[in-house]
């Protein structure tokens, strides 16, 4: 939208307050804000733009017309900005940031109500207390509250009907004294809810409330001379108290109200909150908000303290901050302190926002710092080997078959320079007789990348060989008979002098011992090495407990195994005695064991 087309409806704009959206030219709302006069905050877009934000300007570039709402105050022209952002996310407008599904205590509407975490809030008529950004947090508290008022965590329909037909038995948690028993009967609705209320006012933070109740019980007890319930009451208060002690205590002056305080950068504002009843902070929080104009601190206030306030389920009436906002509510007080315990308060509200912020900004600068070094190896990498691309994705094979037995292969996968593990494959020889690495790892690149065809994967930018010109020159056999080697990048490491070796280039390249493109290499070619000699440990296991000693007629596995588990190998087996093998597993068994081994040595002697 331009400045002449602003110019020709100027003259008709109101100037009472109201709404205003700007709206692009497929018809999505992308900005909506509020004006005390429409005509005079409108202009403000289309007048001199020598200090107007790139952002704006280039929203109300984008823009094709802007509508306008007139309503009777400035709080309704508030409301209905909150409520249209709300429901049209604009781009432009601030926008909180929520990547984190919280966790609220639950007191369930129902006969003898649950007590219990979720993260989901139902709209049936429960209370819900939080949201709470620490789960240890609220473990503690529902710990508390366990100690001191034993509650049913089962989910029957605990009808008085139900109840009098004696449809439920009382369970583990009511022999332990967890529980009082409702279901049978054992306890009153009236009891019951007693402990309800007092719960109630633990989250909300009305502890003077618990301790008089607390208190008036023990006495009670006491004059009933119920001496044991006495002492119970008064240990449960002693456990209030402790738990009391370790909530921030601001003033017995102060009562209820939130506190809230901002910093932000460029991109992104953080709002701190404090929750505070009856003088104690029992609750705080930071908000994160996308800023996506130049918005400033005080408008980002206006519109998130509502939000916080709801989720919260604040009914505090007074507000501490540092700036004049308007809010919604007419009965609120809004109070900006210049000394004092409230002045405190928002002191440390705005210590704990500033902190948050400096850990983003620090966060950011590790990942970027991690993200600048990944992209300098890979770069480096790319240009040591004089490849066309980044090889974002790295393949290294290996081949183990220690003294020809059980030949098996290994492939890992490094996707930007780091291990992708779930995406490491392991062979099985299928095709090659004896010990034959060439032919070995013929088979398995081979193997690897028909079916990355098959299945239409992406193929990688390197491919790395564990070995010279030999295993090289096999992988590049297997390539070309897929019609794939000009598609990726191949090389061989030499492990001892680490000799980087091409197809058809007889002259390797020599990387320098510290570049960290070679340790790269390296780091590749070790972990294909263990994850080949780890597969190759395991089937040696496997085939050694499933053949050497099971090839004894009348042998078994369970047999195998006890004598293994007692001699830990063959070796060991063969120089045991006939009476430490019996005590093991017989008679029997020792006999044909001994016969085996006595029919193994006569062949060996023979064939010397």
């Amino acid at each position: 939208m331009t400045t002449a087309d602003y110019k020709e409806i100027s003259s008709t704009l109101p100037k009472q307050p109201g709404i205003y959206k700007f709206i692009d030219p497929e018809g999505t709302i992308i900005y909506v804000g509020k004006a005390k006069n429409l005509k005079n905050r409108l202009a403000s877009y289309f007048g001199s733009k020598k200090h107007q934000a790139a952002k704006t300007k280039t929203m109300v570039r984008n823009a094709h017309h802007f509508e306008y709402t007139i309503v009777e105050t400035e709080t309704d022209a508030l409301l209905l900005e909150n409520t249209l952002i709300k429901k049209f996310q604009p781009r432009y407008n601030v926008l909180l940031k929520d990547d984190k599904s919280y966790s609220y205590i639950c007191i369930k509407k129902e006969r003898f109500p649950r007590v219990f975490i979720t993260r989901k809030v139902i709209r049936d008529g429960s209370i819900y207390y939080g949201p709470y950004m620490s789960r240890g947090q609220i473990k503690i508290i529902l710990e508390l509250i366990k100690n001191l008022f034993p509650l049913r965590t089962c989910n029957y329909h605990l009808s008085q009907d139900n109840i009098e037909k004696g449809k439920f038995k009382v369970c583990l948690e009511y022999h332990i004294k967890n529980c009082e028993g409702p279901c049978e009967g054992l306890e009153s609705e009236e009891s019951y809810n007693k402990k309800i209320q007092q719960i109630k006012n633990i989250l909300r933070g009305n502890f003077a409330e618990v301790k008089r109740h607390l208190k008036e019980e023990m006495e009670q007890f006491a004059m009933d001379l119920k001496f044991e319930k006495a002492q119970q009451t008064k240990d449960k208060l002693s456990v209030f108290e402790n738990y009391q002690s370790k909530s921030t205590v601001v003033s017995t002056t102060i009562r209820d109200l939130d506190v809230f305080a901002i910093a932000s950068d460029e991109k992104t504002a953080y709002v701190n909150y404090l929750k505070v009843i009856n003088g104690a902070v029992i609750n705080t929080y930071t908000q994160e908000l996308i800023k996506n104009l130049d918005n400033e601190e005080k408008e980002i206030l206006e519109y998130v303290i509502p939000e916080i306030r709801e989720r919260f389920n604040s009914i505090a009436k007074e507000i501490v901050c540092a700036a004049e906002v308007q809010l919604p509510e007419e009965d609120l007080l809004l109070t900006i302190p210049q000394r004092g315990d409230k002045k405190k308060l928002l002191e440390l509200s705005e210590k704990n926002v500033k902190y948050y912020l400096l850990q983003k900004k620090k966060e950011e600068a590790t990942r970027a710092t991690k993200q600048t070094s990944t992209e300098r190896i890979l770069k480096t990498l790319q240009s040591d080997l004089n490849m066309s691309e980044v090889p974002l994705h790295i393949e290294c094979f290996d081949n183990s078959n220690i003294q020809g037995s059980n030949p098996v292969a290994s492939c890992v996968v490094f996707k930007n320079a780091k291990p992708a593990k779930k995406d490491y494959r392991h062979f099985k020889i299928k095709t090659v007789e004896g010990p034959d690495d060439f032919a070995s790892m013929e088979e398995v690149v081979h193997r690897r990348y028909r079916r990355i065809l098959s299945e239409g994967d992406s193929l990688p930018q390197l491919i790395i060989i564990d070995g010279g010109k030999g295993q090289l020159s096999s992988a590049v056999k297997s390539l070309d008979l897929l019609g794939i080697r000009d598609k990726v990048t191949i090389i061989g490491i030499a492990k001892k002098l680490e000799e980087i070796f091409f197809p058809d280039d007889p002259i390797p390249l020599y990387i320098n011992k510290k570049s960290e493109s070679l340790k790269l290499i390296q780091q590749a070619r070790n972990e294909a090495h263990r994850f080949a000699i780890n597969f190759h440990r395991d089937l040696r296991s496997k085939d050694f407990t499933g053949s050497e000693i099971t090839n004894i007629t009348g042998i078994g596995e369970k047999t195998a195994e006890k004598l293994l588990r007692k001699f830990k190998s063959v070796k060991q087996l063969k120089k045991a005695t006939a009476k430490e093998i019996e005590a093991e597993v017989g008679k029997s068994a020792t006999s044909k064991v001994l016969a085996y081994f006595m029919k193994q040595a006569a062949k060996e002697d023979e064939e010397n």
